[in-house]
């Protein structure tokens, strides 16, 4: 597997988290690559926590690396690709410390679909007093 940074990815992110106001995300501590040659068949995106025991063994503060693979996530419509990446970071626990929260009782279509929305009409209100 090739790994790639993924600049259009990041610019994503950080629209994202200002947008949606994510103030516990630290988008200096977030990092997007693309993959290339993944055998998975499922899967468009993951994130990559950098855990405690090595950000302890390292003395690094806490990240995160959201990875998506391009045999999928590059054939998604924009807003598909934006939910990818909005339901990636709701991995984020509020502490950023490292670990994750998992899909159960937290992330669901729902709320990605909610938080999309609210993405969206913050997006285009932004837009709209960007260019009048």
């Amino acid at each position: 597997m090739q790994y790639y940074e993924a600049p259009d990815v990041k610019r994503l992110a950080d629209e994202i988290i200002d947008s949606l106001g994510l103030s516990y995300v630290v988008p200096e501590s977030v990092y997007c690559y693309r993959s290339a040659g993944s055998k998975s068949k499922r899967i468009i995106a993951r994130i990559h926590g950098f855990g405690r025991i090595w950000q302890m063994a390292l003395g690094l503060p806490p990240s995160y690396v959201i990875e998506v693979l391009s045999e999928r996530y590059d054939k998604l419509s924009q807003e598909d690709k934006e939910k990818t990446v909005i339901h990636e970071l709701l991995h984020i626990p509020r502490g950023f410390r490292g670990g994750f929260r998992p899909h159960k009782g937290y992330i669901s279509t729902k709320k990605v679909d909610k938080l999309h929305k609210e993405y969206t009409r913050k997006k285009s209100h932004y837009n709209f007093h960007r260019f009048s």
